[in-house]
């Protein structure tokens, strides 16, 4: 997408991140994955080309929106909920 004229940046420390879709399921699934890395506001959706959908979002680069946990954390086992070695 190439900036407007007449585009405002975000103030320093955010970023605009724009999504485009062909479900407002499928954005707003994205959306969720990236306030789980930043703080931000709420999404402003429009429709998008074709019948699809364009999400927009402006995330706080500067505040991490929690405990983040890559997925490979996620996705092993937490350490001490399994069978201890010496049991059956």
């Amino acid at each position: 997408m190439r900036p407007t004229e007449n585009e405002t940046l975000p103030e320093a420390g955010h970023t605009e991140i724009r999504i485009v879709s062909a479900t407002p399921e499928a954005a707003r699934a994205v959306a969720e994955v990236i306030r789980r890395c930043f703080a931000g506001a709420e999404h402003r959706s429009y429709p998008g080309p074709g019948g699809g959908t364009r999400l927009h979002l402006t995330v706080d680069t500067k505040t991490a929106a929690g405990p983040a946990r890559t997925w490979l954390a996620t996705s092993r086992q937490p350490t001490g909920s399994g069978p201890h070695i010496e049991e059956p």
